[in-house]
């Protein structure tokens, strides 16, 4: 028995005199947490700017010209479920002021379009397409609308507000709705004052479990750039009374602020393509394989969630070459994260508290957890032969709070600890990947926290370079 087990079992003896594991800091609500375990799904651009040939529509599109010929969202809901995504977001409503459901409130939708001679919903397709394969359904809206005449006077908030509604009871659970800051049309357009609390109000009035996405959050913010990356360090709060849809320091969302007042975690949103609209002028551009794993690790794997469009084509259909590359990756994922080398080792830590323990950190539950009653802590994970990873993969028990601010990695080498990695954050999810790794032990210290750390997972794994 080595030093750290005998230290942790001592520590368990005390029985009752243990204390009470407290949440630090601000925490997640029971909707986000069960928002952070979906960690992956799709974003789908789509509407007139799709047959435009343009990214931002200028509202005074025919509508006849969206008349997909094939659309099939039980296609997009199928590629979705086998990339491994686990729920879809589509541009219900993008700056043109297009809505892809019949709305009472405008008259630029797709009732005005030859699509199924107007009456077709794309809304309500793709919810059935969601709810058939398990998969989560979430409505893009982008209050900025350069067709309604409206816009630009304060009986326009109550136009879009209308339109929330619509969304929003119509189509059955919204696990997340998302809002587009955008605002005006450049320095002679319209502005419109948004009524951000409004819209908040409206959308918890309807679907009360729902993850609002904005720059502010309140449910989730965006992460500063279009790129996918979040920040090698990436707090999952935010000081909610600073930032505010459309905030100028963006830059600021993709660290999040240390010590935020609330729990508003990133969501990294990329186009698998240059664009965020079908194009054919992009059918030889699709992200490579390499470039998606990237990204992947860049999100993901630094306690973000991945939000990847796929746009749709003139068909209506997700084209094959794209759909071929969401199959590589989900292929490289599910072979990297297949099997959890950890969980033939003896794990040990400096500490814990009863009902806390360290065999929670393999038993793939990402609600139990370890809990040290140090704040600099250690666990260890020893094997009975060598084994060789490439792969580390950190979970905190976030519902208790993101507690650590550093942590470092050691590697058993030639009779003591070298350490491999040193980083800051982990979050959610943390994802280390290196060369391959031979040893019999490998060390997890955490250096510096706000309170005694709470892990949910550490797990080992090999993956083809």
């Amino acid at each position: 028995m080595n030093k750290f087990l005998i230290t942790a079992t001592l520590f368990l003896g005390y029985g009752c005199s243990q204390p009470y594991l407290k949440p630090y800091g601000a925490i997640p609500t029971a909707s986000q947490l069960n928002w952070h375990e979906l960690e992956y799904y799709m974003f789908i651009h789509f509407g007139p700017n799709t047959f435009t040939n343009v990214e931002w529509g200028h509202g005074k599109e025919d509508p006849k010209v969206f008349n997909p010929t094939q659309l099939d969202c039980r296609q997009w809901a199928a590629t979705a479920k086998q990339a491994g995504m686990k729920g879809i977001i589509i541009t219900a409503k993008h700056h043109d002021g297009f809505c892809l459901w019949p709305s009472k409130f405008s008259t630029h939708t797709v009732r005005e379009s030859l699509w199924k001679n107007g009456e077709g919903d794309v809304l309500c397709e793709l919810s059935d397409a969601c709810r058939e394969y398990g998969l989560k359904f979430g409505v893009y809206l982008s209050p900025w609308d350069r067709n309604h005449p409206a816009y630009g006077t304060p009986e326009y908030n109550q136009v879009f507000v209308n339109m929330i509604g619509e969304v929003l009871t119509n189509y059955g659970e919204v696990f997340e709705q998302w809002f587009d800051g955008a605002n005006g049309e450049g320095p002679n357009g319209k502005k419109q004052e948004y009524d951000w609390p409004l819209f908040n109000r409206t959308v918890y009035k309807h679907q009360p479990d729902a993850i609002i996405f904005s720059d502010a959050g309140p449910g989730c913010r965006w992460v500063g750039n279009e790129k996918g990356f979040a920040g090698l360090t990436n707090w999952n709060t935010l000081n909610v009374e600073k930032v505010y849809p459309g905030y100028p320091d963006y830059h600021e969302l993709t660290e999040g602020h240390e010590d935020g007042t609330h729990w508003v975690p990133a969501e990294c949103d990329v186009s698998i393509r240059p664009g965020w609209f079908y194009s054919p002028d992009t059918d030889d551009n699709v992200k490579s394989l390499e470039q998606l794993i990237e990204i992947y690790y860049g999100s993901v794997g630094r306690g973000s969630n991945l939000l990847l469009n796929v746009p749709v084509d003139r068909r209506g259909l997700i084209p094959y070459a794209d759909s071929v590359r969401l199959m590589e990756l989900a292929e490289v994922i599910n072979e990297t994260f297949k099997e959890n080398l950890a969980t033939k080792a003896i794990v040990s830590a400096s500490s814990s508290l009863i009902n806390y323990t360290v065999s929670n950190l393999i038993d793939d539950n990402v609600r139990s957890y370890w809990a040290s009653s140090e704040v600099l802590s250690e666990i260890e994970v020893e094997f009975k032969e060598p084994v060789t990873f490439n792969r580390i993969v950190l979970q905190e028990g976030i519902e208790f709070g993101q507690r650590v601010k550093e942590f470092a990695v050691d590697i058993w080498r030639d009779g003591r600890y070298k350490e491999l990695d040193r980083q800051t954050t982990i979050g959610y999810k943390r994802i280390l990947s290196f060369g391959d790794i031979t040893t019999t032990k490998v060390r997890i210290r955490i250096t510096e926290a706000k309170s005694p750390p709470v892990l949910a997972g550490v797990k080992l794994f090999l993956a083809e370079q």
